[in-house]
C-alpha cells in the first residue's frame, strides 16, 4: 500500500531525495515477505534478544529487575472475516472451483451464480430476522459445497500438496457441527482458534493466544511468543519463564500473575508465583502484586502501536514472528525514549 502510494505522490518522492518524478516502484512489494521468510522464528527471537542485550549493556535494564516479572496472556487476532456457516460454505466452494480449474477438471456444475444468490439472500434474511429463510439459504450453500466436493473427490485429479490440503479443509467445513471442537473458522487460515474473552464488546476473538512477560519496574518485554491449541493460561507459565532465561540469561525469582494462572502443578518450582488476591503478604510484595496490572497497558500498546492487534502473516509461523517482532518493537521504542527523547546529561571534564 505504501509503495504504491509512493509512485503517485511527488511530494513524498522529493522528500525521499528524488530530483525527478519516478514512475517505477522503489522496491519490490514482496521484499519484506522474503525477508521474514529468511529470518524466520529464530531470527525474530534474536532481534528481541538483541533489543534486551542493548538495554543491558547500557545499564538501562539490570539483572535485579528481571528477577521480578509480571506475566499475562492475550489474544492475537488473525486477519479473517467473522466466521459464519454460510460464508464458510461459500468460500470453501469458491476455493474448490478454482482448484478444479487449475487441475483441468470439468465440474458438473460450479454453482457460481446460485451460490452468490444464496449468500446474498441469507444475509438479507438474517438482517430482517427471518431466521427460517436464512437457515434454508444456509442449507443450500452447504448442499452446493457438498456437490462440488464430491465431484472433485470422484474425479480423482492429480492434486498437489496445497490443493489436497484445501480439499481436506473443505471436507472439515462440510462435516463440522456447532458443538464440535477444533473447528475450521477460515479457509486460508485453518490454524485459527476461537478464544472466549467473556467481554461484552467482544465475547470472542479468532486467532491464537500470546503469553507476555514484562519486568515489574519498567515494563520491558522480556518474553513473548504465540502458542496454539488454546491452552490454559497456567500451562504457558513455564515456557514463558524459560524464554526469559534464554533471552536475558537471568532466571526470574518472582512472577506476579492473575487468577487465570491458578494451579500449583503449573508453577515452576524455582520461581515464587504470586496470584492476584493473595493475602498475608509483606508490604513490599503487596506493592509488587498491585504493580501486576502495569502489564495491561503494555498489551494495549503492543496491539495498537506495534502490529499485534491484527496479524496478517501466514500460518502458525507467521503468528509467532508477528508476536516476537511486536515485542522487539516495544523494547526499541523504550530504547529510543532513553537515548533520544530523554537522554542523560553528558558531563564534560
Amino acid at each position: 500500500m505504501g509503495v504504491a502510494r509512493w509512485v503517485e505522490n511527488p511530494y513524498w518522492q522529493y522528500f525521499c531525495g528524488e530530483e525527478d518524478f519516478v514512475h517505477e516502484l522503489p522496491c519490490d512489494p514482496t521484499s519484506l515477505v522474503k525477508w521474514r521468510q529468511r529470518v524466520g522464528v529464530e531470527g525474530s527471537e534474536k532481534l528481541l534478544k538483541e533489543s534486551l542485550a542493548a538495554a543491558q549493556r547500557e545499564a538501562v535494564l539490570t539483572g535485579t529487575e528481571i528477577k521480578q516479572v509480571n506475566v499475562d496472556t492475550t489474544g492475537q487476532e488473525k486477519a479473517i472475516a467473522f466466521p459464519t456457516d454460510a460464508r464458510l460454505y461459500h468460500k470453501a466452494r469458491q476455493a474448490l472451483v478454482r482448484t478444479a480449474k487449475s487441475c483441468n477438471l470439468k465440474l458438473r456444475q460450479s454453482y457460481v451464480r446460485l451460490g452468490k444468490r444464496a449468500l446474498v439472500n441469507q444475509g438479507r434474511s438474517g438482517a430482517a430476522r427471518q431466521l427460517k429463510r436464512a437457515r434454508r439459504e444456509t442449507r443450500k450453500l452447504r448442499t452446493y459445497l457438498g456437490r462440488v466436493l464430491r465431484n472433485i473427490e470422484r474425479g480423482r485429479p492429480q492434486l498437489s500438496e496445497k490443493h489436497a490440503q484445501l480439499v481436506t479443509i473443505a471436507r472439515r467445513i462440510f462435516t463440522q457441527q456447532r458443538t464440535d471442537h477444533g473447528k475450521v473458522y477460515s479457509v486460508h487460515a485453518p490454524e485459527v482458534e476461537c478464544l472466549a474473552k467473556g467481554k461484552v464488546h467482544k465475547p470472542y476473538e479468532f486467532g491464537c493466544k500470546v503469553p507476555i512477560v514484562t519486568t515489574s519496574r519498567q515494563s520491558w518485554i522480556v518474553g513473548i511468543d504465540a502458542v496454539h491449541d488454546n491452552p490454559y493460561d497456567g500451562v504457558t507459565l513455564k515456557p514463558a519463564l524459560a524464554q526469559v532465561k534464554r533471552l536475558t540469561g537471568v532466571r526470574p525469582e518472582a512472577a506476579f500473575v492473575d487468577k487465570g494462572f491458578r494451579g500449583q502443578r503449573y508453577h515452576p518450582k524455582a520461581v515464587a508465583v504470586y496470584i492476584t488476591g493473595r493475602r498475608n503478604l509483606t508490604p513490599q510484595l503487596r506493592k509488587l502484586l498491585k504493580r501486576r496490572s502495569a502489564i495491561e497497558p503494555v498489551i494495549g500498546h503492543t496491539k495498537h502501536d506495534h502490529g499485534m492487534d491484527r496479524n496478517y502473516l501466514l500460518g502458525k509461523i507467521g503468528d509467532r514472528i508477528n508476536a516476537l517482532l511486536s515485542g522487539a518493537a516495544w523494547n526499541l521504542k523504550k530504547l529510543w525514549r532513553h537515548f533520544v527523547e530523554h537522554p542523560l546529561p553528558v558531563h564534560v571534564t
